[in-house]
């Protein structure tokens, strides 16, 4: 099992490969297991059926996470309560010429890189809406670099979800991550990224 934490991010990243004939949840399971404490217990129920496919919920620990899949992978993302009130977490495969697989998914006409949906998809599901709410009027805003640390990468605006901040991270080889973050100043209450 890989992973990296984007140095001094505030956020933690882990990834390994599916296994044939293991649950991709069983996978993403085990890598948040090993990265929270002991006490935590994951559910993820969906809040329309009640099945066990909606956003991951930690109850027994001090902090919050996402999990995808891309590419053979289980990605998740995990940050402590004090930075985050939610996280969002998207990986998705990076071929060259990958435009044309991203063509209107961010409005009609437009063609988009792995790199710009999986920025919009972290900052909505740290959201917790997901694609409840439409891509295309997902607003993303490269940052300067600079400082000390490491300051987000870039910023996103969702529609009537407010702002988060979102970071470019390292995944597994020829995968493009991206997480994005609601401060933890955040209105309370609101759902947790998925």
């Amino acid at each position: 099992m890989n992973g990296r934490d984007a140095a001094d991010a505030p956020f933690t990243l882990r990834w390994a490969p599916l296994e044939p004939g293991v649950a991709r949840r069983d996978i993403a399971w085990a890598l948040l297991r090993m990265m929270l404490p002991a006490s935590a217990r994951l559910t993820n129920p969906c809040v329309h059926c009640g099945g066990p496919h909606g956003a991951v919920r930690i109850a027994g620990a001090d902090a919050v996470a996402s999990v995808t899949y891309t590419g053979g992978f289980a990605v998740v993302a995990t940050a402590p309560r004090a930075a985050a009130a939610s996280v969002g977490i998207d990986a998705e495969t990076a071929q060259p010429g990958d435009g044309e697989s991203y063509r209107g998914v961010l409005g009609p006409g437009t063609v988009s890189s792995p790199r710009e949906w999986a920025r919009v998809e972290a900052a909505l599901k740290a959201d917790g809406r997901g694609l409840r709410v439409d891509p295309a009027g997902v607003v993303v805003r490269e940052l300067p670099l600079g400082g000390s640390g490491t300051p987000p990468h870039w910023e996103a605006s969702v529609p009537g979800g407010g702002a988060f901040s979102g970071w470019d991270a390292a995944g597994p080889a020829g995968t493009v991550v991206s997480v994005a973050l609601r401060p933890a100043a955040a209105e309370a209450g609101e759902a947790p990224g998925r």
